[in-house]
């Protein structure tokens, strides 16, 4: 394991800059660099907000609520884009082995993407998560966090070149994604700590979760 997630991030983002052609990794950083442009991610939930609140199926199909999950403890919410993006891959990896550091601290740790049930069943097996998985199939979770957007139709081409199967994976909800998120929420419901970035190949390091938690403290 390097020295932190951003490392094993950049690696992977260097090898596909390597494998991906010009063209269509033109469109990749076009799309990227609208959706920076678009300031949503400053108007998303932020430090100070209430987390709005959910009740969303896991991946084995039992229902998780955020109320639930508060009773027991301060929350780590984090919102990824699907099993099919390996930057998202990489930082739930990352959680799970800091899972134990998260749980210590009295935290409940869960994660939230727009696929159905059966595909986060599959990723929490080969990942061996030990935290829960739901399905926020439509996005109407991502949409109340300010999170959800369209893909533009010529990157959404690009996906299905690439066999990103969205409209399968996602229920019928192909173009729409959360921009990737982690959030720490107290037991009041209030959100403490924020991580929201356009740019899908950056993620929260887990270290800065932590230092988070012990914040609250």
């Amino acid at each position: 394991m390097t020295d932190s997630l951003a490392a094993e991030l950049r690696a992977v983002l260097q090898q596909g800059e390597q494998l991906i052609p010009d063209g269509k990794r033109e469109l990749m950083e076009r799309a990227g660099r609208e959706l920076a442009a678009s300031g949503q991610a400053a108007r998303a939930a932020g430090v100070g907000d209430t987390a709005p609140a959910f009740r969303l199926p896991s991946a084995t199909g039992e229902q998780t609520a955020l109320a639930d999950l508060l009773a027991e403890g301060p929350v780590v919410l984090t919102f990824y884009r699907g099993a099919w993006c390996p930057f998202c891959n990489l930082a739930l990896r990352a959680l799970q082995q800091h899972h134990g550091a998260l749980t210590a601290r009295g935290a409940r740790l869960v994660a939230v993407s727009p696929q159905v049930p059966d595909e986060s069943l599959t990723l929490a097996e080969k990942e061996q998560l030990e935290f829960p998985v739901l399905s926020d199939v439509g996005s109407g979770t991502a949409h109340a966090y300010g999170l959800a957007f369209d893909l533009p139709g010529y990157l959404a081409e690009v996906y299905e070149e690439f066999g990103f199967d969205l409209q399968r994976v996602n229920g019928g909800h192909a173009r729409t994604l959360p921009i990737p998120a982690c959030y720490v929420i107290d037991r009041a419901g209030v959100i403490r700590w924020a991580f929201v970035d356009p740019d899908y190949s950056r993620r929260a390091e887990p270290s800065d979760i932590l230092a988070a938690l012990d914040d609250l403290a």
